[in-house]
């Protein structure tokens, strides 16, 4: 099974063509096999893509969780698809659109070079409503902004959104120490008030342009860096006016620049393709 391994600022993706996968009757139990760091190839999530017309850009997009577990959309992921397909020249437009579980999301080649991409994603609409979330408390919210959370007998104030998956911002002072937030993002993905789960983002406003984020992913854990978590997180900080609509996020590994123009967000960054290769391991049809 031909596979391509891409990454933006550390966030890893395994990128294989849908007809590699056409007699699996199972596709979370391949990507469980594959993302595996020990006994895969490892990574934090797999894409399957397809192209469906190379001249208008058009491409089918699925994106499962390093747990199995399939996803609605991918920042990170959607621009490493796109650098893997023009690195692959299986795209004749500058613009692709890509065909998810959460609507059209259209991606713009900025510039490439040999295996590194700049690409511009769409990121759409945020939506603020608890039923668009999902966010369940037994009440309907308009926007959840400093929601007081419960966890442990401490409270977190929360700042909850879509982008067409769930994502949950918290924001700090100063970051915690590490095993500690990682206990409070594996708390906060599980909490009952999240039917699908949720994303978390921890925030730390460093000036009106600029946050720095770090980034628990449903069914991954803990992430370099994360496309929806960095938009969510820069909306977050808008919602609360602690930034501009154009925010630079500092990541463990670098950095992405969010814009929320009129409506929709969009985000800028790269994407650098690793290796390819051919997945042996023998999986059950």
């Amino acid at each position: 099974m031909k596979f391509f391994k891409v990454h933006s600022l550390g966030n890893d993706f395994l990128i294989i063509d849908e007809t590699e996968t056409k007699n699996l009757a199972n596709i979370s139990n391949l990507a469980w096999r594959i993302c595996d760091r020990h006994t895969g190839v490892g990574a934090d999530g797999l894409l399957l893509i397809s192209v469906k017309d190379r001249v208008k850009g058009h491409v089918k997009f699925r994106i499962f969780n390093a747990d199995g577990t399939e996803a609605e959309i991918s920042g990170n992921g959607l621009r490493c698809a796109a650098a893997c397909l023009y690195q692959q020249k299986k795209i004749d437009s500058a613009q692709i659109i890509f065909l998810t579980t959460a609507g059209h999301r259209e991606c713009r080649l900025l510039e490439g070079k040999k295996n590194l991409f700049l690409l511009r994603i769409e990121m759409g609409v945020p939506r603020l409503r608890s039923q668009d979330i999902p966010f369940d408390d037994g009440s309907s919210h308009e926007k959840i902004i400093d929601y007081p959370l419960s966890i442990n007998q401490k409270i977190y104030p929360i700042t909850v959104i879509s982008l067409g998956n769930p994502h949950c911002s918290i924001f700090v002072d100063r970051f915690p120490a590490r095993i500690e937030w990682h206990q409070i993002g594996r708390e906060i993905e599980s909490h009952p008030f999240f039917p699908n789960r949720t994303n978390i983002e921890f925030i730390r406003v460093l000036s009106s342009e600029e946050i720095e984020v770090l980034f628990w992913e449903r069914g991954v854990g803990e992430t370099l860096s994360s496309g929806s978590g960095a938009c969510a997180a820069a909306v977050a900080s808008i919602l609360k006016n602690l930034t501009e609509k154009k925010v630079k996020v500092r990541t463990s590994m670098g950095e992405l620049t969010v814009e929320w123009e009129k409506k929709k967000v969009y985000q800028s960054g790269p994407a650098e393709i690793v290796l390819k290769g051919d997945f042996l391991s023998k999986l059950p049809a």
